[in-house]
C-alpha cells in the first residue's frame, strides 16, 4: 500500500510539472518580444519590393523630349516640377517653397535649394531657367506651359522672376512641368545625348537598354510630410504593341497598366486583377448662343437641358465607353461641388418649364409671342461632319428634343465651317468639345467673350476680382456661387467625358488612386506579394 501511495504521489507531481511547463510556454509565446520580431520578420519576407510596368512606342526617358504619355507619367517618379497637383487637382508646392504674384504679369518663385539632384549636386534657380529655355526652343508637350513667359530673371540662387505677356488666371498651374538639371547636360547636346538624365524624385534611372528601363529608389529623397516608398526597384519593360503588354500582364509579369482600350477584357479575361476607372479630360458639350432671340431665354435653355437623356447617348453612341458629364470641372477638381450640376433628364419637367413661361403647345409645336411676333420653338444644331460620333449624338438630341415638341434642324459643318462657327460664334447650338486644362480657369465657358456669348455680371465680377489659388476657402465659395449660377442659367450643356482605365494585378498591394495628372498617388504604400 505504501508503495502504491508513493507511485501515486510521484504521478501527481509529474502532472503538475507538465501543467506548469505548458503554462510557461504559452506565456512566453504571447509575451516574448523576440518571438514577435521573428513573426514580423517572417511577414516582411513575404513583401516583394519591386514592381513591373510596361510601355509601348518607347522614345526617351527625357521628359522634355518624350511624346509618350505613359513615359511622362512614369517620369513623374524621377523628375519633379515647381508645383504639383493633389489627387483632386489642388496646387501644392514641390521644388518651389513659395510664390507671389507681384502684379498682373509678374511672379516671384522661391526655390528649395536644399534639394539635391540625384548626382548629389544642389538644385538652383539656374536649373529652372535652363528648363524654361529648353521648353521654349523645342517642341515639348510642355511647350504651351511656358508660352506666356516672355522673360525669366534669376534673382539669386533660390529666386526667379517670371514676366508674362498677359494676365493668365491660375498661371501657377502651368508650372507643373519637370525641372531638369543644367549641369547634367553641360557640354551635351540636349536633344541627342545618350547620357542618362537625372532628377530630384523618389526614383532614379539606373539602366536603359533595348528591353527596358530600370529605376532604383533614390535613398537621398526627403520631403516634408512625405514618406519614402516601400518599393526599391521598378522595371519598365518595352513592348512593340499593347497586345504584347496585355499578354504579359495575363501571365503575371506586369503589375499595372493604363489603357484606353475599352475591350481589354478580350485580352486578359475577367479575373486576377482590379479595375480603377477615372474621369478623363475630354469634355463634350453643347454651346448655346445666349444672344440668340430664343436662346437668350434661360427657361428655354433649362427645358433643352431637361429634355436631353445623356445616359442614352453614352449607351447608344459610345457603348458605355464614355461617361455622362455636366460641367467642365466634374473630372474630380476640388472646386467642383459633389452635388450634380446637371438638371438631369426629365422630359415632363422640360414641358412644364415652357408652359410656365408663356409657351403654348398646339399641333405638335411650341409657340410664344416675343416682342410682338409669334415665334416657333425651332432651333439649328451645328456639328462637324467629320466627327462620326458627334453626328450620331446630334441625331439623338434631335429626336429627344423632337419628342417634346422642340424642332431641331442639324447643320453638318465642314471642318472649315466648324472652325469659323467656333471663332465667330455663328450658330444657335453647337456640339463641340475641349481637352480640359488642369487649371480651374472657367473663362472659356463663362468669362469675357466666352464661347456661348453669355453675360453674367456677377460671374464676371468674381472672375475679375483677382482670384488667387492660395486662397482655397475663398475659391471654394466663389466657385460654388458660379456653379449655382450655371445651374440656373444653363449657358451650355455638358454631355460626355472620356474615362481612363487602370488595370492592377491583384499581387500589387496598396491603394491605387490614379487621375489624369498621375497614376502614382499613395505609391509609398505599394508593394508586391
Amino acid at each position: 500500500m505504501k508503495l502504491t501511495t508513493l507511485v501515486k504521489y510521484i504521478f501527481i507531481v509529474f502532472v503538475v510539472c507538465i501543467i506548469v511547463y505548458a503554462g510557461y510556454k504559452i506565456y512566453d509565446e504571447n509575451n516574448n518580444p523576440i518571438t514577435e520580431i521573428e513573426n514580423i520578420s517572417q511577414e516582411e519576407e513575404k513583401i516583394i519590393k519591386d514592381i513591373r510596368l510596361a510601355v509601348t512606342n518607347y522614345d526617351t526617358m527625357n521628359p522634355l523630349i518624350s511624346n509618350n504619355r505613359e513615359i511622362l507619367d512614369i517620369d513623374s517618379l524621377i523628375f519633379e516640377p515647381l508645383f504639383t497637383l493633389t489627387k483632386n487637382y489642388e496646387l501644392e508646392p514641390c521644388l518651389a517653397t513659395e510664390w507671389s504674384k507681384v502684379d498682373a504679369t509678374t511672379y516671384i518663385i522661391k526655390i528649395d535649394t536644399s534639394i539635391k539632384w540625384q548626382d548629389g549636386s544642389y538644385l538652383t534657380a539656374k536649373d529652372v531657367q535652363f528648363t524654361v529655355d529648353k521648353l521654349k526652343e523645342g517642341n515639348s508637350v510642355y511647350k504651351s506651359n511656358v508660352a506666356n513667359i516672355i522673360g525669366l530673371e534669376v534673382v539669386d540662387a533660390s529666386t526667379v522672376k517670371l514676366l508674362l505677356n498677359e494676365d493668365v488666371p491660375f498661371f501657377e498651374y502651368n508650372l507643373t512641368f519637370p525641372i531638369m538639371s543644367n549641369m547634367n547636360f553641360f557640354e551635351e547636346d540636349f536633344y541627342s545625348t545618350s547620357k542618362i538624365p537625372i532628377g530630384t524624385g523618389r526614383f532614379k534611372i539606373s539602366d536603359i537598354n533595348s528591353t527596358g528601363v530600370t529605376l532604383v529608389k533614390n535613398e537621398a529623397w526627403k520631403r516634408a510630410k512625405k514618406e519614402q516608398s516601400k518599393i526599391e526597384n521598378i522595371r519598365i519593360y518595352i513592348f512593340s504593341s499593347m497586345g504584347e503588354v496585355f499578354n504579359s500582364f495575363k501571365l503575371g509579369n506586369i503589375d499595372l497598366i493604363n489603357t484606353t482600350t475599352q475591350n481589354y477584357q478580350d485580352y486578359i479575361g475577367t479575373i486576377g486583377f482590379n479595375i480603377i476607372e477615372s474621369k478623363g479630360r475630354e469634355f463634350d458639350f453643347i454651346s448655346l448662343n445666349c444672344q440668340n432671340e430664343i436662346l437668350s431665354d434661360k427657361n428655354v435653355r433649362q427645358a433643352i437641358s431637361y429634355a436631353i437623356d445623356k445616359e442614352n447617348i453614352v449607351s447608344e453612341v459610345y457603348n458605355n465607353q464614355k461617361i455622362t458629364a455636366a460641367y467642365p470641372l466634374d473630372y474630380g477638381n476640388y472646386l467642383y461641388s459633389s452635388d450634380n450640376s446637371s438638371s438631369g433628364y426629365n422630359a415632363e419637367q422640360a414641358k412644364k418649364i415652357l408652359e410656365d413661361n408663356g409657351w403654348s403647345y398646339n399641333n405638335g409645336r411650341w409657340r410664344k409671342n416675343i416682342n410682338g411676333s409669334t415665334k416657333n420653338l425651332r432651333l439649328r444644331l451645328g456639328v462637324s461632319s467629320s466627327n462620326e460620333n458627334r453626328k450620331k449624338v446630334a441625331e439623338i438630341i434631335k429626336n429627344q428634343l423632337g419628342a417634346i415638341g422642340i424642332a431641331i434642324d442639324i447643320d453638318y459643318f465642314s471642318d472649315e465651317q466648324y472652325q469659323n462657327a467656333l471663332a465667330n460664334k455663328n450658330y444657335q447650338m453647337l456640339i463641340t468639345g475641349v481637352y480640359n486644362s488642369y487649371s480651374p480657369n472657367l473663362n472659356y465657358y463663362l468669362g469675357q467673350n466666352n464661347i456661348s456669348n453669355y453675360y453674367n455680371e456677377n460671374i464676371l465680377s468674381i472672375m475679375n476680382s483677382g482670384i488667387s489659388s492660395k486662397n482655397t476657402a475663398g475659391l471654394r465659395e466663389n466657385y460654388k456661387e458660379i456653379l449655382n449660377t450655371y445651374k440656373d442659367e444653363v449657358p451650355f450643356i455638358g454631355l460626355t467625358r472620356n474615362k481612363n482605365i487602370t488595370v492592377v494585378n491583384q499581387s500589387l498591394i496598396g491603394e491605387v488612386e490614379p487621375n489624369n495628372y498621375s497614376t502614382y498617388y499613395n505609391m509609398e504604400n505599394w508593394y508586391r506579394k
